[in-house]
């Protein structure tokens, strides 16, 4: 099965294209320009590069969150809009999750955090199964980084933007708990998000695009202040 997998959760786009159990081809770029102008780009030349069109793909995968909200619908918009256009299952990912999916093969815990600005962050935590499987432990959440830090009992695998803009803090609320797996393991990279969309795929994951929706974990600024104003 050839898969288009993206990540527009967070600063660093990333797009794949996996054929079975093979990464084809993977581009990921941290820039300042928005995924609205480059996504499309990346899509196109990532699909040329590799000798693919579009309609060489059977199934699309995408992250769903938390991160940037703006990011997140970018990429939701889009990769629903091709998949229901070629009536194409589409899966969606949650972002931590492809974010730790790296180091499903460790030993230790697994701790993803990313940057959720207003000095706090996404945060959840992951026991790999021995098998490359990934456990939740704790499911995604919004906290301060001394919070998501005190979640942590043993020594674990942290990662993410989150964890490396918060690394002081983690270190000195959780110490030698602390493992930084280095400098490959803090972005989220689309390749891990087609490899998660096809262990979705093989459990019978619902696949309809229009259900696949956005998990956020806090609400929106324009829900906080239509709040404000209706109270």
């Amino acid at each position: 099965m050839k898969i288009l997998a993206v990540d527009t959760s967070t600063a660093s786009g990333s797009v794949a294209l996996l054929d079975g159990d093979v990464l084809t081809a993977e581009w990921t770029l941290l820039s300042s320009r928005t995924h609205n102008r480059r996504l499309l780009e990346g899509v196109d030349r990532l699909l040329a590069d590799a000798g693919w069109v579009l309609e060489d793909v059977d199934a699309f995968a995408v992250t769903t969150g938390p991160g940037s909200f703006t990011g997140i619908r970018i990429g939701l918009s889009t990769l629903k809009a091709m998949a229901w256009a070629l009536e194409r299952p589409l899966v969606g990912v949650p972002s931590l999750e492809a974010l730790a999916a790296p180091l499903a093969v460790a030993s230790l815990s697994v701790c993803p955090v990313m940057d959720a600005r207003k000095h706090e962050v996404y945060a959840a935590l992951y026991r790999p199964d021995g098998q490359g499987f990934l456990r939740e432990e704790r499911p995604p959440s919004v906290l301060s980084p001394h919070q998501a830090a005190q979640w942590l009992r043993e020594k674990t695998l942290c990662c993410g933007d989150g964890f490396l803009l918060y690394r002081d803090v983690f270190r000195q609320v959780a110490g030698d708990l602390i493992v930084d797996p280095g400098s490959g393991f803090h972005t989220v990279r689309a390749g891990f998000v087609g490899q998660c969309a096809q262990r979705r795929l093989a459990r019978d994951a619902d696949t309809n695009p229009m259900r696949v929706m956005p998990l956020y974990v806090r609400p929106s600024e324009a829900e906080i202040h239509a709040g404000t104003v209706g109270s």
